[in-house]
């Protein structure tokens, strides 16, 4: 049975729509101030995006970032959280922060987890101590981590499992720890509790689920256990069922996707926020993110290139030194990226800016009512060749009234 609304510590001014896809342009005014959207959110799984200080994430105007439940419950701990007042002062960080409730992890620890109507039971990865994380505990540590948007606790299972029932039977779960997570929320008037929709590749459970989180009026809406493997095909197909039956007047999130052409493509399907910790490991690889596909900077072809990581790119690596950049050139990440940490954190920094950058541009074009030209633009300078388009982007983007085929 669905709950009586609960306060909401947002708001959501929707500004925009495409005239031809379900793409939108939006405000999320947040405890720690507005958040353009469409956005992607940096992933900083223990209170720190790898190989950036908080001055840096700053300046590649991220203003919502994303911590992780699980493991800041695990270190610094809750007592040490409570201690020193949250997150934002754990890591000094002055903007918003969205917390992982702490779900994924029965997927990507799943040798170490066991997962019961009480909750989920894991070993901890660090000394193999048991923790129990239930619906109440996981709402609890997001309160003393104090974190703009919190997220149920959602049982998570792999896209891919052959099992339905077991499929089915996390949906229901995660409606019924929905309702557990609501009634445990402590504050409600400065943070933001999200839920999630499950259900796997099943339309019909997605719809069902889709029914039953809405009738619960959390602030925002959650499309989770996506990003796991499933065809691309599908993972459309399961995006734009959702977003059709969400609430127009609330933020849409998709969790766990990064992928330039993935952000792309999903908001023209209608959803507006964003994660994954891609861009930041990729970096770590000496991959940089470019218009025009991935450069492994590691490559000797690099090694006399004194370009840009990106022509025309305006992150604080990029950017020449007379305009307040770094002026750093492939050649030098090269030189670099194997043996120096530096690399991985100059990388980082273009990435990062790379992909709020990607979705700035898309809001601008939301907002002029030319977006489906900037998704061929994009697609266009990314795949030279129209033969080599992704069938399933070209199949999704159909759908929403845009064929990348055209001349």
């Amino acid at each position: 049975m669905a709950s009586k609304s609960m306060p909401s510590a947002l708001t959501f001014d929707l500004e925009a729509r495409c005239s031809t896809t379900k793409a939108r342009a939006a405000t999320l005014h947040l405890p720690h101030g507005p958040v353009p959207l469409p956005i992607f959110m940096p992933v900083a799984t223990q209170a720190s995006l790898k190989g950036l200080t908080p001055e840096q994430l700053e300046e590649t105007n991220c203003r919502l970032c994303l911590n992780n439940t699980y493991h800041l419950g695990l270190k610094p701990g809750q007592a040490n959280l409570d201690a020193i007042g949250g997150a934002h002062k754990l890591q000094s960080w002055p903007h918003n922060i969205l917390t992982d409730s702490g779900g994924f992890q029965m997927v990507s620890l799943l040798k170490l987890a066991q997962v019961t109507e009480d909750g989920v039971r894991f070993l901890s990865p660090h000394d193999g101590t048991p923790m129990l994380l239930t619906p109440e505990h996981s709402i609890s540590l997001q309160n003393s981590i104090g974190s703009d948007i919190i997220m149920q606790l959602d049982d998570v299972i792999a896209t891919t499992s052959p099992d339905h029932a077991r499929i089915t039977e996390a949906m229901h779960r995660s409606v019924r720890w929905l309702d557990r997570c609501i009634a445990a929320h402590r504050n409600p008037s400065m943070q933001n509790l999200f839920c999630i929709i499950q259900g796997g590749l099943d339309l019909d459970l997605r719809r069902e689920c889709c029914a039953e989180m809405v009738a619960r009026d959390t602030p925002g809406i959650a499309i989770g256990g996506l990003s796991g493997g499933e065809e691309k095909t599908s993972y459309c197909r399961v995006v734009s069922t959702c977003t059709d039956l969400l609430p127009e007047k609330k933020p849409r999130y998709v969790m766990g996707v990064g992928y330039p052409e993935d952000l792309v493509v999903s908001i023209a399907l209608g959803a507006d926020m964003f994660d994954c910790v891609w861009p930041t490991r990729t970096a770590r690889f000496g991959n940089a993110v470019t218009s025009k596909g991935v450069l492994n900077l590691r490559h000797s072809t690099y090694a006399s290139d004194f370009g840009p990581v990106e022509e025309g790119c305006g992150c604080t690596c990029c950017r020449p030194k007379e305009e307040g950049g770094l002026g750093i050139t492939r050649a030098f990440v090269y030189h670099v990226a194997a043996k120096e940490t530096v690399g991985a954190h100059l990388l980082t920094m273009h990435n990062v800016h790379y992909q709020l950058d990607l979705v700035r541009r898309a809001r601008e074009a939301i907002l002029e009512n030319r977006f489906p030209a900037f998704i061929k633009d994009f697609f266009g300078k990314l795949y030279d060749d129209k033969e080599k388009l992704p069938g399933w982007a070209v199949e999704a983007l159909q759908g929403v009234g845009v064929d990348l085929m055209e001349s």
